[in-house]
């Protein structure tokens, strides 16, 4: 397993690791350049102007406009390129390709779990090489952090909402996935690996990691939707009842009784029904009733998976 055996950076994994390294050199160098010039300059002034004599006096030292600007300019210019730099990187770890893999993860005190489109579920993240995977992070319980050395991604993982993050591994091997939040006790334990594959082996594995049921997210969502009698106030035709018709939900334009509105997506089908008091729907009556908070993340991914196929 690849692994942290130096004080170095790991070696780089991902299409995004060069970019990443590369903004880093940058910044090291640069702060090597400025800490050796400006610790060479004190030791110099203090060498060439030591008072030699008790009757040595110092000569009054006037302002130099051009130094004073130059420590000014300089310095401004330096800091507007590494901000645009990293924003740059930041949009792009932000913004997933269209064509992407998703995998969803649920973190909890103190372990990781990922979900897989065909129903799999593992403790570790199987995932091919040269394919853009994203991944739609949540928590159970306090803030984790999902951090891949190798990959140089990092982002946080929240309790009650979705959080994004995207890489594509470009190597074949096994790399490891620390949390980066202290989230307790047992914080230095929750790690897990990512073991990345070619696309056959991938697939294969798929197949062999089905559950017992052999049901998709979605498929489970809709066992949930039945046992939780969601039906009862949801359709999925467009037939109008006590709550939104389920049949379009995702993706459209919400429009709420306090004037504001969003876009139906994740986050906001996961938040409507664990909170479902927050964002009142206009022309509906607020009588959803509180009990789905004890619903696990793995359940309300398959229920959100549910509702996005209702199209």
């Amino acid at each position: 397993m690849s692994q942290q055996t130096s004080i170095w950076l790991p070696e780089a994994a991902s299409t995004i690791a060069g970019d990443v390294d590369a903004l880093f050199y940058f910044i090291l160098v640069t702060s090597v350049i400025f800490f050796v010039g400006v610790v060479t300059t004190m030791v110099f002034f203090a060498w060439r102007f030591r008072r030699r004599s008790p009757d040595d006096r110092p000569v009054p030292v006037h302002e130099n406009k051009l130094v004073e600007a130059s420590w000014i300019v300089i310095p401004s210019v330096l800091v507007a390129v590494v901000f645009v730099w990293g924003f740059k990187l930041f949009l792009e770890l932000g913004i997933a390709p269209p064509n992407s893999y998703e995998v969803n993860v649920t973190a909890r005190k103190w372990s990781w779990s990922f979900s897989y489109p065909n129903g799999a579920i593992s403790t570790d993240l199987h995932v091919p090489v040269n394919r853009p995977i994203k991944l739609r992070m949540s928590s159970d319980d306090v803030i984790h952090s999902f951090f891949v050395p190798a990959f140089r991604v990092k982002a946080d993982v929240l309790q009650g909402r979705y959080s994004y993050v995207w890489f594509e591994a470009t190597k074949k091997d096994t790399f490891i996935i620390a949390c980066a939040e202290y989230c307790g006790t047992s914080h230095s334990d929750m790690y897990a690996r990512v073991i990345t594959h070619s696309q056959d082996d991938f697939e294969n594995w798929l197949v062999e990691s089905l559950p017992d049921d052999n049901l998709t997210p979605a498929q489970r969502g809709e066992l949930l939707y039945t046992q939780q009698a969601c039906f009862g106030c949801h359709s999925l035709d467009g037939t109008a009842a006590a709550g939104p018709t389920f049949l379009g939900l995702a993706g459209s334009m919400r429009n709420f009784t306090d004037g504001t509105s969003a876009v139906a997506d994740d986050n906001y089908l996961r938040t409507s029904i664990v909170n479902p008091a927050l964002q009142i729907v206009e022309g509906y009556p607020n009588v959803m009733p509180p009990q789905y908070t004890g619903l696990s993340s793995e359940e309300l991914d398959a229920l959100v998976a549910f509702i996005n196929e209702q199209q």
